[in-house]
């Protein structure tokens, strides 16, 4: 999976590896997130998540930074085990190429199906996305 960036690639990194407890804001989900570590090489957070109503799950998140162009997820869930490797690639123009592949691991019967999950994971970040340029055009503009 890829996105399309409109902001240059050190300001794009710095956004997306700035891990805050209020980034469900950003895509109006109800998963909830409690930092337990932030440094420069990583961040460890804990999820709550809510696969049926009134029923919440949690799961382990470390994430390990290689800046300025790259990071790796690892999620520990009480349904699934996840990876992902997000990977940054200066374009021309001043935009950046944010190329991401996940694994995932079920634990549980019932499973979404590959292009749900897709679907579901592109919609996340289209919102990403347009928070990060929003962000970045203010930040421009104040220049």
């Amino acid at each position: 999976m890829s996105e399309i960036i409109n902001a240059p690639l050190t300001f794009v990194y710095k956004w997306c590896t700035d891990f805050r407890e209020d980034d469900y804001k950003i895509t109006g989900s109800k998963n909830r997130r409690k930092i337990l570590e932030k440094s420069k090489r990583r961040t460890i957070y804990v999820t709550t998540y809510f696969p049926k109503p009134n029923k919440p799950k949690t799961g382990v998140n470390i994430v390990t930074l290689h800046p300025p162009r790259s990071w790796h997820l690892e999620f520990v869930g009480e349904e699934d085990l996840e990876e992902g490797e997000y990977r940054l690639t200066r374009l021309t123009s001043g935009k950046t190429r944010l190329d991401m592949r996940f694994k995932e691991q079920f634990k549980v019967r019932k499973v979404p199906s590959a292009a749900e999950d897709k679907k579901h994971t592109e919609e996340m970040w289209d919102k990403y996305v347009a928070a990060l340029e929003k962000d970045y055009a203010r930040e421009k503009k104040r220049s």
